[in-house]
């Protein structure tokens, strides 16, 4: 484990959320279309405190969209500023917290505000322990032809470099056949 559960959680819940827009990566279509789908996503990642439940939370959300792929490109104090103003604008105020499975983890907004305001608290929160371990390298964007899917890479020996959808596979089959071609040549 390269991080801590729940920091490892939020990473790839940042990258699964950025990775819901349409045109990106294996899914072409808005994954996240009414407030039924974000209340869907709500449940799926198990997030705690009141559920989002207006088009206002559906619609930032979606716009928080941008800002967490840029987050994934930034690199030294261009990402610690955005990570500082991630946190300021939510209004961090860090506290440990205990439910589910994940045992003793920080929280840093209240229960009560809404979806967007704490992904960006809890994102911002978990590049502080990447920045601190000095892993921003794990931040990445898929390797696969026409894929700009985010993706983090938690391998012990930092090699992955496709997304959770068919990129590597593709990948691996068409190196597969240049080799063959290349052989019966």
């Amino acid at each position: 484990m390269v991080f801590t559960a729940d920091t490892d959680l939020t990473l790839a819940h940042a990258a699964a959320v950025a990775n819901t827009g349409p045109g990106l990566g294996a899914e072409d279509r808005e994954q996240l279309a009414d407030l039924g789908d974000l209340q869907a996503w709500f449940d799926r990642w198990e997030w705690t405190g009141r559920r989002p439940s207006t088009r206002a939370e559906l619609d930032a959300v979606r716009a928080l969209r941008p800002r967490l792929r840029r987050l994934w490109t930034l690199r030294d104090d261009a990402l610690v500023e955005e990570v500082n103003a991630l946190l300021a604008e939510g209004g961090a105020l860090p506290r440990l917290v205990r439910h589910g499975d994940i045992g003793w983890h920080v929280h840093a907004t209240s229960d009560d505000a809404p979806i967007a305001e704490r992904i960006s608290v809890e994102v911002g929160m978990a590049l502080v322990d990447v920045i601190r371990a000095d892993e921003v390298d794990r931040l990445r964007v898929c390797a696969g032809e026409d894929c700009e899917d985010l993706l983090v890479d938690l391998s012990r020996n930092r090699s992955r470099k496709f997304c959770d959808g068919t990129c590597g596979t593709r990948a691996n089959v068409a190196a597969y056949r240049a080799r063959k071609a290349a052989a019966d040549s």
